[in-house]
């Protein structure tokens, strides 16, 4: 039997197909537009499908499918919501998340705490992004954003979700905003108040003291519940099965837009950006039990959603888009040295081709301070016995110690993997800053001594860990990498870091079912992205509504820099910065697909890194060297259209070659 919402769900789509069918979709031509996107925050393409998304398999198949669309490198949530806000690549944006250096900021987070930037910091943060806004003299972003470009034509909009993600779209809080933090501007948060719904738990630091007080049953409406961890609490349980812990405040941010934001305020543009199946991938890894929850709860609200829009009168002149951050991956290492497991009653057990990873845990700053650098990343001691490596022989990688006298950790009796790496208030020549972000890292050399970048690319394309090396055109044609000019993301700030580099992928290697395994920053996660991988690259992008054809499959590369250009096409505005260009082929009356040609090329490293000393994963120190120098290079996947007299290139992958 059918849930009502269901059945509310069918019919609304049902009369929108019959409108668009009986030649009726001229009258919602002419009426105002508007736009909702839809963020999935981490959804896989390959994830949708009718049992576990039928609402998003349905919009999918009457809407358009791009199919070919691509996230912005790094591949992280941050970097992404950049792009979407923008329509360009980071080279233009000038940002950097989700976690960057910025040493000379200043600044507290949403909590009142007062953040230390001489260590690298996590942007997701309406609070640590106003500090960095502050820090670049109010450029956080170097272009203007679709929300601007719609207020300034007197548009309402509307931001609503994941913490720093949406705040970004609207970061000069033009319109209303609710996120995981905070409801703002302070009418909005009152009003919510009056309506009797809940606030997030911290909205009142948001505002001058003393203006807005919780009630005393607000509780906190946005927390995540805990995730399920092993018995020795190394990691987490992939086995678990109670549900996605961001699920219920997922819903309320979307019970909020849908009973008040959506009715009471109308606007003519909104995004909802929710966490799932992200925030549930990265503790359980993609394709598990409570990742296939978080889908089923997505996919609940995006019908909700279509049955509200039916109810208020207002699908024939909403176009619905959505997209997706990134793909996701699970976080495992080469299983030829760390075969999968069994994982039962919170135990890692005996050796499983069907099992769970026990691998692909990395720590940059660790690997590089035992060859011979200084190197920080900012964090304290890590406890990573399992997911840093457990061979075949139920050895680990890295044995658990423990700090006898708190020397190490500043806790006695501390157990540990990995000691502290905490950036010091004075740097010499030659440090090298770590921002760990997952799926890659950016390192910052802040004396910016070109024999040091050199060294470090030579390390990173010696150890298997690691996959494509990017570096500043600063330091001119650096052997086996590709500099940052090549894939956009080079600023003339000089806010890049001096090096970026991907950590080492295999799109076929098969975890829980689904493919794709990629080596991490040592993170503790079972999920990640943030590589150059193609399963992390590849990421969806959806529509349905009065402007897109019905039933269409754009084979055409798309990429997150177009939807903001598309949706500002739509709504009349301009955005003439973007890097992106606008998906007409998608649009009714627009272009024929079938009449661009795209054009798909490899770029390799300008010169091959040789003489390398290749080494083992399972080797900390470098002592365990290949008995033949190798090679290293990249390969760098790309596709290019032309439009309108203009070339647009995606990015399909990059890999690091050894020989």
């Amino acid at each position: 039997m059918k849930s009502k919402t269901a059945l509310v769900l069918t019919a609304g789509l049902a009369v929108a197909l019959a409108l668009a069918g009986h030649g009726l979709q001229g009258v919602a031509q002419n009426a105002p537009r508007k736009v909702i996107i839809f963020v999935w925050d981490g959804l896989r393409p390959d994830s949708v499908n009718a049992k576990d998304t039928p609402n998003l398999f349905a919009l999918r198949q009457r809407g358009v499918n791009f199919t070919d669309n691509h996230a912005t490198y790094p591949t992280f949530t941050m970097m992404n919501a950049a792009s979407i806000a923008t329509g360009s690549f980071p080279g233009t944006t000038g940002f950097y998340g989700n976690t960057l250096w910025a040493p000379g900021a200043k600044g507290q987070d949403s909590s009142k705490t007062t953040l230390d930037f001489q260590q690298p910091v996590f942007t997701e943060d309406y609070a640590v992004l106003d500090a960095l806004d502050a820090y670049y003299q109010n450029d956080l972003l170097l272009v203007g954003t679709l929300f601007q470009a719609a207020q300034k034509a007197g548009l309402k909009t509307a931001a609503v979700g994941k913490t720093g993600a949406a705040f970004l779209q609207d970061r000069k809080r033009g319109g209303i905003l609710l996120d995981e933090k905070s409801a703002q501007p302070l009418a909005f948060a009152q009003e919510l108040q009056a309506g009797g719904f809940k606030l997030p738990a911290l909205s009142a630091n948001a505002f001058p003291a003393g203006a807005l007080t919780l009630a005393a049953d607000n509780g906190t409406p946005t927390a995540a519940s805990p995730v399920k961890r092993l018995a020795d609490n190394s990691a987490s349980d992939p086995t678990d099965a109670s549900g996605s812990p961001s699920a219920l405040a997922n819903e309320y941010m979307m019970n909020v837009y849908l009973e008040d934001i959506l009715p009471k305020h109308n606007p003519d543009l909104s995004l909802v950006w929710l966490r799932n199946p992200d925030s549930t991938e990265h503790p359980y890894g993609p394709n598990t039990a409570n990742v296939i929850a978080a889908l089923n709860s997505q996919d609940k609200m995006l019908g909700q959603l279509q049955a509200k829009l039916s109810a208020l009168g207002m699908s024939a002149n909403t176009d619905v888009i959505v997209v997706s951050d990134h793909g996701h991956s699970s976080v495992a290492g080469d299983a030829s040295v760390f075969p999968l497991r069994a994982v039962a009653n919170g135990q890692v057990g005996g050796l499983d081709a069907k099992g769970y990873s026990v691998s692909g845990d990395v720590r940059t700053a660790d690997l590089l301070t035992r060859a011979g650098f200084r190197a920080f990343d900012g964090g304290g001691c890590t406890l990573d016995s399992v997911l840093s490596g457990v061979l075949a022989d139920g050895s680990t990688v890295y044995p658990t110690q423990t700090d006898a006298d708190g020397a190490i950790c500043g806790k006695t009796g501390q157990k540990y993997t990995t000691a502290s790496f905490k950036v010091p208030a004075t740097l010499q020549p030659g440090d090298v800053i770590v921002a760990a972000n997952g799926g890659s890292d950016y390192l910052y050399v802040p004396d910016h001594d070109p024999a040091v970048v050199n060294r470090l690319a030579r390390f990173l394309q010696a150890r298997p860990q690691y996959g494509a090396v990017f570096t500043a055109s600063r330091y001119g044609n650096i052997p086996g990498a590709i500099p940052l000019t090549a894939i956009r993301v080079e600023s003339p700030s000089g806010r890049n870091p001096d090096l970026i580099v991907s950590f080492a992928w295999n799109a076929t290697a098969n975890v829980a079912g689904l493919p794709g395994t990629e080596y991490e920053s040592m993170q503790g996660n079972r999920g990640m992205h943030g590589s150059f991988s193609p399963i992390d690259v590849h990421n969806t992008l959806a529509a349905l509504g009065p402007d897109f054809k019905a039933g269409f499959s754009d084979g055409l590369p798309s990429g997150n820099v177009d939807v903001a250009p598309t949706v500002a096409a739509l709504l009349g505005v301009s955005l003439p910065q973007a890097d992106g260009r606008v998906l007409r082929e998608a649009q009714v009356n627009g272009i024929d697909a079938s009449s661009v040609k795209v054009t798909r090329a490899i770029q390799h490293s300008t010169t091959p890194a040789t003489g390398l000393s290749m080494l083992k994963v399972t080797d900390l120190n470098g002592k365990d060297v290949a008995a033949t120098p190798g090679l290293y290079t990249v390969d760098l996947h790309t596709k290019t259209l032309t439009q309108d007299a203009k070339t647009y290139t995606y990015f399909d992958l990059a890999e690091g070659r050894r020989f």
